[in-house]
């Protein structure tokens, strides 16, 4: 895995919960994991990994992932069995 794609999901797994992870850099991390991103109406961003799927909504005005979106979107990554310390 890229530095980038490390550092991203690194963030993601940080406590305390950081409030300044980039949008375009979970989706970048994504794509680098093999996930299918798909977008429908709206904000609303489909992600299926590793058998997994969820929704998320692409953080508007700005492009920091909210708080309570960290948390899901950790859980998901889980599930789908990525850990911060994947290599």
């Amino acid at each position: 895995m890229h530095k980038r794609h490390q550092k991203t999901l690194d963030d993601i797994f940080q406590k305390p919960d950081r409030k300044n992870i980039q949008w375009a850099d979970f989706i970048v991390l994504l794509q680098a994991l093999g996930a299918e991103i798909t977008t429908s109406g709206g904000s609303m961003v489909g992600i299926r990994l590793q058998g997994r799927y969820a929704v998320f909504h692409k953080p508007h005005p700005g492009n920091e992932i909210y708080p309570s979106d960290l948390k899901r979107i950790r859980r998901f990554l889980t599930e789908a069995g990525v850990t911060a310390s994947k290599q």
